[in-house]
């Protein structure tokens, strides 16, 4: 069973934002890159299917396959990993989440579904279903 990451994504407040910011990072080989300060030890487990599922806003929004854990270094030498990603952002169900600091592992049975996948209510707007579901009301 693939095991995913979970991410805050500091700075933007909906997922088309993060879109944009990824479709304008982009690399000229199409490569999505997301570099971060610890390898995961888990990588096995990540790459046989796994995602990156983004928080934004206090909501799990939006995932991305992982498809490689690549080494890099940064421009002050210091070693780092770049968690190489889908180009293909998948919306998924609000799901409310806690802040916390750097990435986290996140069974799949915690995964929230992709978004268009549970019913009628999904035909809401995403900032309305989250303000639903931070009320309670969802």
């Amino acid at each position: 069973m693939a095991l995913n990451l979970i991410k805050l994504c500091v700075g933007i407040t909906q997922f088309d934002e993060l879109a944009a910011w990824q479709q304008h990072r982009l690399r000229k080989d199409g490569v999505v890159q997301h570099v971060t300060r610890m390898t995961p030890r888990r990588g096995d487990e990540l790459l046989t299917g796994g995602s990156i599922y983004w928080v934004i806003k206090g909501h799990i929004q939006a995932r991305q396959r992982l498809l490689e854990l690549r080494p890099v270094v940064d421009g002050e030498g210091v070693a780092r990993c770049a968690l190489i990603l889908d180009p293909k952002l998948v919306p998924t169900q609000p799901y409310p989440r806690r802040p916390f600091q750097g990435w986290r592992y996140l069974k799949p049975a915690d995964a929230p579904p992709d978004a268009g996948r549970g019913g009628g209510k999904n035909e809401m707007p995403p900032e309305m279903r989250a303000e639903l579901m931070a009320l309670g009301l969802l």
